[in-house]
């Protein structure tokens, strides 16, 4: 029984990277933590229906069939969306109550993370990929 998964083009994924990115940077240049609200609003949408509005305005300038695009995993993208959206929740919660070194601490894990994404490694994957080996272990050592 084959498995179809579901995928993204890795040109959208670099769009909502880069904007998680240039979102922290503008936060940190303007002072104003009003805009980590626009990729966090972005990501819960994204998490929750399925509609990321940067995605979906992205898509509108892909030149090729989206099978043309090295393909990027949903399910991995979501994952690494959830730690998106929680850095940028503390950032901002931080932001909000005068509470910098949780809001550096946050916007600086986030936006180096988004950086070294765009740069080729991904360090959601890789803490997903650690606890998928650490669950597997674990079920089966149990002799």
């Amino acid at each position: 029984m084959s498995q179809t998964v579901s995928s993204i083009p890795r040109p959208l994924v670099r769009t909502n990277q880069w904007f998680i990115f240039l979102a922290v940077a503008a936060t940190w240049i303007s002072g104003q933590a009003w805009i980590l609200l626009l990729p966090l609003i972005a990501g819960l949408l994204g998490m929750f229906f399925d509609y990321n509005p940067v995605m979906k305005v992205a898509k509108r300038f892909l030149q090729k069939n989206h099978s043309a695009y090295i393909p990027e995993d949903k399910e991995q993208q979501n994952f690494n969306q959830l730690i998106a959206v929680s850095l940028l929740t503390l950032g901002f919660v931080g932001y909000m109550l005068n509470w910098n070194a949780l809001a550096l601490t946050a916007t600086i894990m986030v936006a180096t993370a988004s950086f070294v994404a765009i740069l080729g490694f991904c360090v959601g994957c890789f803490i997903r990929f650690r606890w998928q080996q650490y669950r597997y272990h674990k079920a089966h050592n149990q002799n």
